[in-house]
């Protein structure tokens, strides 16, 4: 969990089963109150850097069934210090993953990234964004091979480009200053996980472990 180079990180996997509540279930892509029944399994990883010119980072894939069968998922950049050769690193290489399967995939799903990484009541964007899909439904074998290899492709784009931001920025020199700037950040990070976050709801709502949920919470934070 912690170390000179990662303050706090963390990989759920998880699989879960049961039935949501009726007013959560109407929230829910393919649950009802006739279909209140559920399967989830995914693997979600959240990682705060010691240093605060390396990036923090989140990613998710998962499937789920409800009265329907879907994928979803993502990766978002969160740098306190932003670096412009870092957030093109990042985005290129998802538009990769993404252009191998559909040439609309990394336009929709960047944008739909940004939409849901943003904190209202802050009026600013949690980072620099990534990918983020959701409802990549499976109604027959065909369309469930094509969506995991998708959903595989995404996570091994993260594997790839994260371990090279970390190696470009992880020696690099900081001051109190830069890292009361990370700590400042934090705190929106944490508002947005706490107040917006859909996984943290879902996990909430669902009967998860607790400390499993709020794992993406950062280990120190401040606010002004």
């Amino acid at each position: 969990m912690k170390g000179k180079v990662f303050e706090k990180v963390g990989v759920n996997v998880s699989t879960v089963h049961g039935t949501f509540a009726p007013e959560f279930a109407k929230t829910i892509h393919g649950a009802g109150a006739d279909n209140p029944g559920f399967t989830a399994t995914g693997i979600s990883l959240v990682a705060h850097m010691a240093n605060p010119h390396v990036p923090a980072v989140h990613m998710n894939t998962r499937f789920l069934t409800t009265g329907k069968a879907w994928f979803g998922g993502g990766g978002d950049l969160n740098p306190p210090i932003p670096y412009a050769e870092d957030t093109a690193e990042f985005h290129a290489a998802f538009k990769a993953a993404c252009d191998a399967h559909d040439a609309d995939y990394y336009p929709r799903f960047k944008a739909w990234a940004d939409d849901y990484f943003y904190i209202p009541h802050r009026g600013v964007h949690r980072g620099v964004g990534g990918i983020f899909y959701d409802h990549l439904e499976c109604a027959d074998d065909a369309q469930w091979e094509a969506n995991f290899a998708f959903t595989r492709d995404v996570g091994e784009a993260f594997l790839d480009v994260f371990p090279r931001l970390v190696r470009r920025r992880m020696g690099m020199a900081f001051t109190p200053a830069e890292k009361q700037q990370q700590l400042e950040w934090r705190g929106r990070y944490a508002e947005f996980n706490l107040v917006y976050d859909r996984g943290t709801l879902f996990g909430l709502k669902t009967g998860g472990n607790i400390d499993a949920i709020l794992m993406s919470l950062p280990p120190e934070a401040v606010w002004r």
